[in-house]
């Protein structure tokens, strides 16, 4: 699973996951597919796609939770091979439109 992965699967299904950072910190990948590290005041001293390899549990919630909750899902964590899954479903979607053209 790589950070492209999640990406396209938090813009499809319009979700918010987040996990945490080796320095204690936390990524969350938005619905738009925009990795952020909110603490992060600085230059990183570290790889974000090496840190996803490192994770082992994230939490998904959908990208409208904090809009009025009327029995909408909330947050649920995953461990990283439901993430996998989550993230492979997802992003095998769309394999190749319109390959063929005449």
């Amino acid at each position: 699973m790589k950070l492209s992965d999640l990406r396209k699967v938090t813009v499809k299904k319009r979700l918010r996951i987040r996990f945490p950072l080796s320095n204690g910190m936390e990524c969350v990948v938005n619905e738009h597919g925009i990795a952020q590290v909110p603490a992060l005041r600085g230059v990183p001293a570290f790889n974000l796609e090496q840190e996803l390899a490192g994770a082992q549990t994230f939490v998904v919630e959908p990208a409208d939770a904090g809009e009025k909750d009327k029995g909408k899902p909330k947050a649920r964590s995953y461990a990283r091979g439901e993430m996998t899954a989550l993230a492979m479903a997802g992003a095998g979607v769309e394999a190749a439109p319109g390959e063929h053209e005449d």
